[in-house]
């Protein structure tokens, strides 16, 4: 635990990942991503440097959904794969809103699982470890969703989060790193000049070791479900003109997937994804531990 210089934390977005909580130190979905860094990045950088955690929460809704596919739909219905992919992936967009409070909510849940991997990581990494997050898709929503919470829950000395540690409440967050990014869907029902997005983590790193942009936000054309944050608001383009949030289109896929929306599942082990992830934990590899 001693030697290790970043934590990375990695959240799947929409689609079908299992119908089983995994064990918290599995690597699953994010196995390709892992491999091609650990391969691209000098062991010096990598080996016992880095911290890798996922947060899996597809199994949240993942058994109900199939549940409904197969006695609603199977033998019955047309366009069996057409009604899968959107019970497994527009679906759990509609599903992931805040309704209430309640620990029993979808919404709270599936935060109850960032939480927990935010805990074990910690738990790996140790609390003065400068934090990066890797969210693919939905992930993305997800994430933002939480920080905002924390930092909201912070300006107003919310007592339940005034017990968690600072690596937990995201002050030592050192880079947001968004992939097939559908953000701006959610924006819509506000006013433009009312969508605000987080401020900048990572309140307990010293400026000079800022990260800068310390959100990357990167989609490819093809991809339906990716896209740029900067004209969702105002407030997101002043976070571009800062230098804050970059948004940039990158080519991922083979022959068969990089020219179509099948790209949206092609970021994972794609060199032109891994490659501006492996450079933000190169930057992040230089912070140090936080106090």
């Amino acid at each position: 635990m001693s030697d290790t210089r970043v934590a990375i934390a990695v959240i799947h977005g929409m689609g079908s990942q299992g119908e089983t909580p995994q064990d918290p130190d599995a690597i699953s979905f994010s196995a390709g991503l892992y491999r091609a860094l650990r391969g691209y990045m000098a062991p010096e950088e990598w080996d016992g440097r880095v911290a890798w955690r996922e947060i899996f929460w597809a199994d949240i809704l993942q058994s109900r959904q199939d549940k409904y596919v197969e006695e609603g739909l199977e033998g019955e219905a047309r366009w069996l794969w057409a009604r899968e992919f959107v019970m497994h992936r527009l679906a759990d967009a509609a599903s992931y809103r805040k309704v209430s409070d309640n620990p029993t909510d979808i919404y709270q849940r599936i935060h109850g699982r960032v939480e927990d991997a935010l805990e074990n990581l910690e738990t790996v990494a140790g609390g003065t470890t400068p934090l990066l997050i890797f969210a693919h898709s939905l992930g993305g929503h997800i994430m933002s969703n939480y920080i905002y919470d924390m930092q909201k829950a912070m300006a107003l000395g919310a007592p339940w989060v005034q017990g968690r540690s600072a690596f937990q409440r995201f002050e030592t967050m050192a880079g947001f790193l968004t992939f097939g990014c559908n953000i701006p869907v959610f924006t819509f029902a506000y006013p433009r000049d009312q969508v605000r997005p987080i401020k900048r983590p990572g309140t307990r790193i010293p400026a000079d070791k800022r990260l800068t942009p310390w959100w990357e936000n990167l989609n490819d054309k093809d991809d339906v479900l990716g896209m740029p944050l900067g004209p969702a608001g105002p407030q997101y383009e002043a976070m571009i003109n800062a230098g804050e949030l970059w948004d940039a289109w990158i080519n991922v896929g083979n022959l068969f997937t990089s020219w179509n929306p099948a790209s949206h599942n092609e970021y994972w082990d794609h060199r032109n994804f891994y490659r501006p992830a492996a450079e933000m934990i190169r930057k992040a590899l230089l912070i140090g531990p936080v106090s």
